[in-house]
C-alpha cells in the first residue's frame, strides 16, 4: 500500500491511497464466504458455491462492494499511522479507481488537530476581585442560619409582609376553572414570590377568612402561559418569630457555646468561600490570557458539530427538564435568536481552542494523571450529577468515557501550571499567592473552570462509517466496467 498525505489547510488533510489488489484477497475470500452464507443455489450446498458461480449468478459487483467495505477501513486506517496524523470525526471517501484484479485507489479528506505553538505564558498577568469579608457580610450569613430556626404561630389579625398564610386557590380562564387550577391548603411566605404574580397583594390585609381575586399569568399547568382570574381565600395567617441572636441560639444552631463563636466560625467560612472563587476567577482569567496570546486555527466541520452539540444540549435536556422551549428560554433571556447563535458560536469556539492548546500543553509538560486525582474527580462528577460514586464509575466504564474524564484532569493540571506562572495581583494592588492553596484542590478547581469552556465538546475520534456507503457505487460501477471491457 503507498500512501501520500496533501495539507489543504491548517486543520485538513487529503490522503491518497493505492492499494495493490493483491492486498485485497483476505477480503474477497471474507466477501465470497460472506454471500455464500446469504444466497442458496440449486446443485450447490449452501456455503459451498464456488467464487465463479457467484460471479455468474450474482455479480462480481456484489462481490467486490463487499470487500472494498470490510478492506477500507483497515486501509484508511494504516494510512493515518502511516502519516502519523491526529485526525478528528469521520472522513469524506472518495475511491478514484477500482480495477479488479489490479487496482483499489481512494482520497480521504478529513480534519485534523492543527499543530500548535505554546506561547510564552510566564508574563501573564491578571487582577482578581480581593477577598474582603465585612461585618455585614458576617450579619447576613448569621441571619441566614436564624432564619432557617424561625418558628410561626397563628395571630388573629390582617396577614403583612413577612408572614406565612395558607390558602385555597382556584384559577379560572375564560369562566371555566382548570382541572387542574385547584389547590387547598398551600402555605405561602409573603413576599418570597414563589406562587403566582400578584399574590402578595392580593392577601396582605385580608384576615382568617377573607378573600380576593385577581389576575395572572400561569407559571404551569395545561394553561401555562394564558392569563388566568386566580381567587384565594386565607384559612391561617401566621407570624414569624425568629430567635433571639445569643448564645443559646449559638449553641441551638451550632456546635459552638457562644455567639462570638459563631460569628467566628462563619467569618472563616466565607473567607474559604470568597478564596475558592478568587482561584476560579485567577485561572478564568488566566485561561483567556492564554487563548489571547495562542494562535488556534478550528476545523469548521467540528466547529459546526459543536454548535449542534450545544444547541441540542440546551433544546432537549437542560430546557427540557424545565419545562420550556428555545422561544421561551429567549424570551426569557431577552434575547434574539441571532445573538443566541452568536453566542453559541462564540462559546464553541472558545471550548474547542481551549481544549486543543490544553492538550498541547499537557504533551509539552508530560503531565500525567494518578489515581488519586482520577478518582477524587470522579466523585466530584459523580455528586454534581445526583449519582452515587459507584453508580457514575459503572456508568462511566460502561459509557467508555474514562479517557474523557483523564483528559478533563489533565487539561486542568495544564491550566494550573499556566496559573503558577502567571502574575496574579487583587484590586488591592496585593499579590495572590495560589500556591497557599492544597494542590489537589488547585487542580481540582482548574478542571472544574476547564469543564465549564469545554463542554458539551465532542470526543473526536477517528471515524470511517461514511467510507462504507461511499464504496458501495463506485464498487458496482468499477464492476460494471470490467465486464464492459471483457
Amino acid at each position: 500500500m503507498k500512501s501520500a498525505v496533501e495539507t489543504l489547510n491548517p486543520t485538513r488533510v487529503r490522503l491518497t491511497v493505492e492499494v495493490p489488489f493483491e492486498e485485497l484477497k483476505d477480503s474477497l475470500d471474507a466477501a465470497y464466504k460472506k454471500i455464500n452464507q446469504q444466497v442458496t443455489v440449486k446443485g450447490f450446498r449452501k456455503g459451498k458455491i464456488p467464487a465463479r458461480i457467484i460471479d455468474q449468478r450474482f455479480g462480481r459487483g456484489a462481490v467486490l462492494e463487499e470487500a472494498v467495505n470490510d478492506a477500507l477501513p483497515k486501509f484508511y486506517t494504516e494510512a493515518v499511522n502511516e502519516g502519523e496524523l491526529n485526525v478528528l470525526g469521520q472522513p469524506d471517501v472518495d475511491i478514484k479507481e477500482l480495477k479488479d484484479g489490479e487496482l483499489l485507489s481512494f482520497t480521504a479528506e478529513v480534519d485534523v488537530r492543527p499543530e500548535i505553538e505554546i506561547p510564552d505564558y510566564s508574563g501573564i498577568a491578571v487582577t482578581v476581585d480581593a477577598i474582603e469579608v465585612t461585618d455585614e457580610d458576617i450579619e447576613k450569613s448569621v441571619e441566614q442560619l436564624r432564619d432557617r430556626f424561625a418558628s410561626t404561630n397563628p395571630v388573629e389579625r390582617a396577614a403583612a409582609d413577612g408572614d406565612v398564610v395558607t390558602v385555597d386557590l382556584e384559577a379560572k380562564v375564560d369562566g371555566e376553572v382548570l382541572p387542574d387550577g385547584v389547590a387547598e391548603g398551600v402555605q405561602y411566605t409573603i413576599g418570597s414570590g414563589e406562587l403566582l404574580d400578584g399574590i402578595d397583594e392580593a392577601v396582605i390585609g385580608l384576615e382568617a377568612g377573607g378573600e380576593a381575586t385577581f389576575t395572572s399569568e400561569l407559571k404551569g399547568g395545561a394553561a401555562e402561559g394564558k392569563s388566568a382570574e386566580v381567587t384565594v381565600k386565607v384559612s391561617q395567617v401566621a407570624a414569624r418569630e425568629l430567635p433571639a441572636l445569643d448564645d443559646e441560639f449559638a449553641q441551638l444552631a451550632s456546635e459552638f457555646d457562644t455567639l462570638d463563636e459563631l460569628k467566628a466560625d462563619s467569618r472563616k467560612r466565607l473567607e474559604t468561600s470568597k478564596q475558592y472563587d478568587q482561584a476560579t476567577q485567577a485561572q478564568e482569567r488566566v485561561l483567556d490570557a492564554l487563548l489571547e496570546l495562542a494562535e488556534v486555527p478550528i476545523p469548521e466541520k467540528l466547529l459546526a458539530e459543536e454548535i449542534n452539540t450545544r444547541k441540542h444540549n440546551l433544546e432537549h435536556h437542560q430546557l427540557g427538564q424545565m419545562g420550556l422551549d428555545l422561544a421561551k428560554y429567549l424570551e426569557i433571556q431577552g434575547k434574539t435568536e441571532e445573538e443566541f447563535d452568536a453566542e453559541t458560536k462564540e462559546q464553541a469556539e472558545k471550548g474547542i481552542r481551549t481544549q486543543f492548546i490544553l492538550d498541547e500543553l499537557v504533551n509539552k509538560e508530560k503531565l500525567n494523571v494518578n489515581q488519586e486525582e482520577l478518582t477524587e474527580h470522579l466523585m466530584r462528577r459523580a455528586q454534581s450529577s445526583g449519582m452515587s460514586p459507584d453508580q457514575f464509575a459503572q456508568a462511566v466504564v460502561e459509557g467508555g468515557q474514562v479517557p474523557m474524564l483523564v483528559g478533563e484532569v489533565a487539561r486542568g493540571k495544564a491550566l494550573a501550571v499556566v496559573v503558577e506562572a502567571a502574575t496574579v495581583t487583587d484590586t488591592n494592588g496585593e499579590v495572590v499567592d495560589l500556591e497557599d492553596e492544597e494542590a489537589d484542590e488547585i487542580t481540582e478547581a482548574a478542571a472544574e473552570t476547564v469543564e465549564a469552556v469545554t463542554d458539551a465538546a465532542p470526543a473526536a475520534e477517528p471515524a470511517v462509517d461514511a467510507a462504507k456507503d461511499e464504496a458501495k457505487d463506485d464498487a458496482k460501477d468499477a464492476a460494471k466496467d470490467e465486464k464492459a471491457g471483457a
